[in-house]
Parts: structure tokens; sequence; C-alpha cells
């Protein structure tokens, strides 16, 4: 008798269990169909919002001329030296002027460089960046308020999509693309100067972060006696003295290096923009992975 009583008690409580249990997972099922018709939304608009505002930072409009993007001018030098120093003029994604005073090592003399009237020099990393923040806004406008998302699986689809534009963007400004010296020789950038850079000067402009950089290489020519150690440098974002390489059968090596730089505060902004984006998706991601959690023999 007391066996059957136990068995009984026992009965119950699974029975209670089984209940409370349903009930708890009717409560969650509730919950995750409105983070998937309202949160989710909630967060597009919100990264839309965000996004857009990175996008206008690529192409800030002139006062009054929205056609017309607005020219910045930046103050290019360093605290610790005075060989190089310039005026660069920042016009969205191209350096529209640079004028530049190069101080030689040789003989001090001060060497004044400006852009060609006719030329412009487009910043590869800044166009890059910002055709991945369009490509982002264009896969969330994919998915409008009255999109119905079916599964987590879905909404981590997207997500990972934006986050891989967002990266990819992101990545541009952070990381300057590496050249070797005949690259940079050879470089269209060299032919944008009057009067035309000399043939031991070389220069290169890049992004880094929230920076314009400059750099300057003064080079000399190797004699024929010196070039059995001759080893040339590989590819790199900064080369240093003593890197040697061949153009045009001619031996050089770098004997000095100038680097100066400036900020610019609406890069700042963009790099801001995606960080707090990436974290809205990886945020949104991770709330549909606790669900999955209890269902994890469903497609959440």
């Amino acid at each position: 008798m007391a066996l059957l009583t136990s068995q009984r008690l026992l009965l119950s409580d699974i029975s209670r269990m089984s209940a409370a249990s349903q009930a708890e997972r009717t409560v969650l099922e509730e919950e995750f169909k409105w983070l998937l018709k309202e949160e989710v939304h909630a967060v597009l608009k919100q990264l839309q919002d965000i996004l857009k505002e990175a996008s206008r930072r690529f192409s800030m409009p002139a006062s009054g001329l929205e056609s017309q993007v607005k020219q910045e001018n930046f103050i290019l030098g360093s605290s610790t030296m005075d060989q190089v120093k310039g005026v660069l003029t920042l016009q969205g994604e191209a350096l529209t002027q640079a004028d530049i005073n190069i101080k030689t090592a040789k003989s001090s003399q001060v060497l004044h460089f400006a852009f060609r009237d006719d030329k412009q020099w487009k910043m590869q990393q800044i166009q890059d960046a910002r055709n991945h923040v369009n490509q982002a806004l264009q896969l969330l406008g994919s998915r409008d308020e009255t999109y119905h998302f079916k599964t987590g699986a879905e909404v981590n689809k997207l997500m990972d999509a934006v986050m891989l534009q967002l990266t990819r963007a992101r990545n541009r400004l952070t990381t300057p693309a590496t050249r070797t010296l005949p690259e940079l020789a050879s470089s269209g950038l060299m032919k944008m100067f009057t009067p035309p850079m000399p043939g031991d000067v070389m220069v290169n402009f890049y992004i880094n972060l929230s920076k314009l950089c400059l750099t300057v290489y003064q080079l000399h020519v190797l004699q024929p006696n010196t070039t059995k150690n001759f080893k040339p440098a590989g590819s790199s974002v900064l080369h240093n003295p003593g890197a040697m390489f061949e153009l045009n059968g001619t031996k050089f090596e770098v004997s000095h290096v100038h680097k100066v730089e400036c900020v610019v505060p609406w890069l700042n902004d963009t790099l801001v923009f995606f960080t707090i984006s990436l974290q809205l998706c990886q945020q949104l991601k991770d709330k549909i992975s606790v669900f999955s959690s209890y269902w994890n023999y469903r497609p959440f």
C-alpha cells in the first residue's frame, strides 16, 4: 500500500512539473515571437539610423549646397621635427590639394611641392569603407518593418552579413595597404605634383584609424661597388631607413623617412559608429542564442 501511494505521489509531482514546464515553454514562445516581431525591427531601425549618420560623414555637404561635398583643410606636422610640413585639402574621399614643404637631409634646402590644378588623389580606403557601409544599409533596408522573421537563424544570417560589411569597413580604415618601394616609386601619386618630385624623393598618403598620414622617403643611389649586400625590401605600410629596392636597373636605399599626420574628426566618428553597430548586432545574436538553448532541436 505504501509503495502504491508513493507511486501516485511521484506521478502527481511529474504531472505538476510537466504542467509548469509547459507553462514556462508557452511564456518563452510568446517572448520569442515578440522578439522576432518587435525587437528585431527596433534594432534594425536603430542600426539604420546609426549607419546613415556614418554614411553622411563620408560625404558631408557644404553649407547650403546639397550636391557639393565640403572641403576641409588639415595641417600636417610633428612636434619632434620640422623636416616636413604641409596642408592637405580633403573633400570626401578625394585629396583635392596637397601643399608640402620638405627640408632635404643633404643640404637643408626646403623643397616646395603642390598638386597640379588638374589632379586629385582618391583615398581608396575611404571609398571602400563608404561602399561597405552602404552595402550594410542595403542589407538592413531589404527587411522593412512589414517583414516577418520566422526563425532566429534568419535573424542571425542577416546580422552576420551586416557585421561582415561593418568589419570590412572598419578594417579599411584601421589597416592601411602595404606597398613595396618600387610600387610607391611608380605610383600615379608621383605624377601629381608641380614641380615634379625629384628622383630621390617619394611620398605616400594613407589613412590609419582617424588619421590622415603622409610619409616622405629620401633616397640615395647605391653605387655598383656597394650592391653586393643588396637585399630588396618587401611590402610594408612604412619602410625604415636602410630599406633597398631596384627600379629600372638602378638600386636605391632609403636614407631618411619622415612621417607626419593629422586627425580627421569625422573619421573618428565613423569608427565609433562601427563599434556601436557591431555591438548592437552581437547583442541581438546573443538574445537569439538564449532562446535557442531552450529549443536546440528547432531551427532557432
